[in-house]
Order: C-alpha cells, then structure tokens, then sequence
C-alpha cells in the first residue's frame, strides 16, 4: 500500500510546521511520507527542537525548506499551521485536501526561557492532538 503524502507549512518552517513534521513521522510513518515547508526559508528554532525531545521525538536534522521545492510534488494533504502562511501560500493543483490549522506562534512568546518552552510545549501539544484526531491515530 502506498503511503499518503503530507506537507505542513509555515511561514518560516521554523517551529508548528517542523513539530506537526516531526510529529506525524513519529506516530505514523507507517501511513505517511511527511515533510515541512515555509513561504520563507530560516532554521528550526531551538526551543521546537527542546519541546519534541521531550516527547522523545528527535527533530535536530529536520531542514527548514521553502514551498518552491515541493510544488511539483503530489499531495494528498497540504496543511497551514499558521494564518500567514494560510493568506500567501500557494494552490497546490494535485493536491486532495489543501486544509488549514490555525495555531499561535510560540516564537511570540515573551518571558523567560522555561516559559517560552512551556509555550512551545503547550502549541506541541495542541498540534498532536488535531494531528491524532484528524489523522485517526490512536
């Protein structure tokens, strides 16, 4: 049976898209081939890569990417996670469900370093529980 594709994406695939990667390859890699882009490339913030090894999920060699490298791909899910991404993200024409996730931008999180990763881990959570809903995953 072959796998169905997944693609997240962000604004700077730099932390809701990388965990909600991260996160489906963890709980189901059996069912999905899973990938992570941004309208703008940068890197993985270290805080997402903090919050998914408490989760025992190792994200350190994921790669921040830009859309333009899977546009020719076929899709049978492309997913925003954040709203910017969502107003300026391209239409993917082989794509079965282009879907939106709305979730806040941990990065915005203002405090010390053990707030800002509770708040990384807080958004985590929030993502592994609609990728568990939606995706069926028990």
């Amino acid at each position: 049976m072959e796998k169905e594709k997944v693609l997240f994406i962000c604004t700077h695939n730099s932390a809701r898209s990388q965990m909600a990667e991260g996160l489906l390859r963890f709980l189901a890699s059996d069912r999905f081939d899973v990938y992570s882009a941004g309208t703008e490339s940068t890197f993985v913030k270290p805080f997402a890569i903090e919050a998914m090894q408490k989760k025992g999920i190792d994200i350190r060699n994921q790669t921040s990417d830009v859309i333009d490298k899977y546009m020719e791909m076929d899709f049978d899910y492309v997913i925003t996670v954040c709203d910017h991404a969502r107003e300026t993200c391209p239409y993917f024409p082989t794509t079965h469900q282009q879907l939106h996730w709305g979730f806040e931008d941990p990065s915005d999180a203002k405090g010390d370093d053990a707030f800002v990763l509770s708040e990384f881990c807080r958004v985590r959570d929030l993502i592994e529980d609609k990728i568990r809903s939606y995706f069926q995953i028990g």
